[in-house]
């Protein structure tokens, strides 16, 4: 029988449990039934480009655990306009040095709706930098918010785009 790798973290973590008489389990959280961000975001045709650079950034794992995540992601087109802007091909895009330092400015630690962050004057991400936010327009005009809440079981995912503001759509730090 084939075993997923989260059925064998269940497994492990259930054992575990048992064999320390249950010692601590109040305050471990158990792992999350549902599809994680990574699972929506490689169902979803608007991230395409996005699922390809994360895969290349080796930060598919981060996106698919237990830690309560939110990711601004950008859209295909998002990402084709940054293309154009940076007269650049897909392929160069994902050979850049800096793309996991792009890719974490995209994530914030915890779970935030679109109330949270809308009305937040900041966002820390994971890559240590903060985006600024203005309703929804991030960063003075790099990308707007343009589809809320997708959610997932380890967190939430903004839709970002370059439509109606300056920038591509794609935050950078």
């Amino acid at each position: 029988m084939k075993q997923t790798r989260r059925s064998v973290l269940r497994s492990i973590g259930a054992g575990t449990a048992v064999a320390v008489g249950c010692v601590g389990a109040a305050s471990a959280a158990p792992p999350r039934d549902g599809e994680t961000i990574a699972d929506i975001a490689s169902n979803d045709d608007r991230f395409t480009i996005l699922v390809e650079a994360l895969g290349e950034a080796g930060l598919v794992a981060t996106l698919d655990g237990n830690r309560q995540l939110t990711v601004f992601a950008p859209t295909n087109t998002a990402f084709e306009n940054l293309l154009r802007v940076l007269g650049i091909s897909k392929d160069e895009l994902l050979e850049r040095d800096d793309l996991a330092e792009i890719l974490t400015y995209h994530v914030a630690p915890g779970r935030r709706d679109a109330e949270s962050v809308t009305t937040s004057d900041q966002v820390p991400t994971l890559n240590g930098a903060k985006i600024d936010v203005d309703g929804t327009v991030l960063n003075s005009g790099q990308a707007t918010i343009v589809d809320t809440n997708i959610e997932a079981s380890n967190g939430y995912i903004h839709a970002i785009n370059g439509d109606n503001v300056d920038g591509t759509g794609v935050l950078l730090p």
